[in-house]
């Protein structure tokens, strides 16, 4: 039975270029109207997911202009950090929820606060603590990310993925390799291999090699390219640590030197709020054969996981290799991305709310999401 409601949550269209993505789905909508939160949606804006207006009204939401969501939520759900005339728009007093990317965006806690919004960023979430598995929009959008950028891989590539046996002859099977096996990088491996590619992958964390051989897969040994064992490889909350200045060169050397056996090379390796470390150079680009293809999922504003690789550009080298930089991957299956995503963030605000209000108390593990404290206590 649905509680009394008691909180106006809010989504606006974000919908615009390459975002494809809506923070509230139908699906997350009667989820949140179960704990006693009125979802509110800006009309369109589940339509390039999949989602009508009346799919909203069906289940209980409302369809409320873009002015009346930011001035009468109680919070308001973004995919990203909203432009400032959006957050000094909203409601003062309120609270705002979504992937603000405040580890890179250091204007954001700012804008927030000075709007009086009290911000949560899903990016801060501390993946270690089991009861926030469920909130962790990072994993939920890689993995779809993860998927997508091996069905890009296979469109791009100018040859088959698996082997094929014709009355012409055998078709060599591509050789694809995923640098870095976090979530992306897993889903990459499975993917890969489920299109029947013969597939490699590599990471600086210890428990990653189980997880790539349990996908079938094979592990990358550096070591047989002079690159050594970095055994503490394993950072906090599970993602890769950052490799000292003589680690990452030695691991640079390596890369460059392996990437020439491949045909598809996948790269997806982060470290949150700093810049992505360069897994394969220019010398091992200019190495690779022609055709090859890459896809750097890390491509950013502050660089990639390949050098000269461009956010949202595929850029073409003399030597025949496109270099594809696809950071946005996850709004290509807008779908299934804002349905994971929705659910992430409908289980963040429901954590949240206590007695009939949202509250932000400094005991609470997940205190450390907020970027702004307005409605935190002490």
């Amino acid at each position: 039975m649905n509680k009394p409601l008691t909180i106006t949550f809010g989504a606006l269209n974000e919908a615009i270029g390459t975002e494809f993505r809506v923070a509230i789905t139908p699906e997350s909508s009667a989820r949140l109207l179960k704990a006693g939160i009125q979802p509110a949606i800006e009309s369109a804006a589940g339509l390039k997911s999949g989602f009508s207006d009346a799919d909203y009204e069906a289940v209980g939401a409302k369809i409320l202009p873009r002015e009346e969501i930011l001035g009468r939520s109680d919070a308001v759900a973004y995919i990203s950090l909203p432009d400032s005339s959006v957050i000094y728009s909203q409601a003062k007093g309120s609270f705002a929820i979504g992937l603000f990317g405040s580890l890179v965006n250091k204007n954001a806690a700012q804008q927030f606060e000075s709007a009086q919004i009290t911000a949560l960023d899903l990016t801060l979430l501390p993946r270690q603590l089991s009861k926030a598995q469920s909130m962790d929009a990072l994993s939920s959008q890689a993995s779809v990310a993860g998927y997508k950028s091996v069905l890009l891989a296979a469109n791009e590539f100018n040859a088959f993925f698996p082997m094929m046996s014709t009355a012409a002859g055998t078709i060599k099977p591509a050789a694809v390799l995923i640098l870095g096996a976090g979530i992306a990088g897993l889903q990459a491996v499975g993917t890969a291999k489920r299109l029947g590619a013969v597939v490699y992958a590599y990471d600086v964390r210890p428990a990653a090699k189980e997880e790539v051989l349990s996908l079938g897969a094979k592990f990358l040994d550096l070591s047989a390219y002079g690159c050594p064992d970095f055994s503490a490889g394993q950072g906090k909350g599970g993602y890769a640590r950052e490799l000292t200045a003589e680690e990452k060169s030695a691991q640079q050397a390596a890369v460059d030197k392996a990437a020439s056996n491949f045909d598809i090379i996948i790269t997806t390796a982060q470290v949150p709020g700093r810049k992505p470390p360069v897994l394969l150079t220019k010398a091992g680009v200019d190495g690779l054969k022609r055709g090859s293809v890459i896809i750097d999922l890390a491509a950013s504003a502050l660089g990639g996981n390949v050098e000269g690789s461009r956010p949202e550009l595929t850029i073409g080298t003399e030597n025949g290799v496109k270099i594809i930089g696809a950071p946005g991957l996850a709004s290509t299956a807008p779908k299934t991305a804002s349905n994971l995503l929705a659910r992430n963030i409908a289980d963040a605000i429901t954590h949240f709310l206590k007695d009939g209000a949202l509250t932000l108390t400094p005991d609470d593990e997940l205190a450390v999401l907020a970027i702004s404290g307005v409605k935190k206590t002490s």
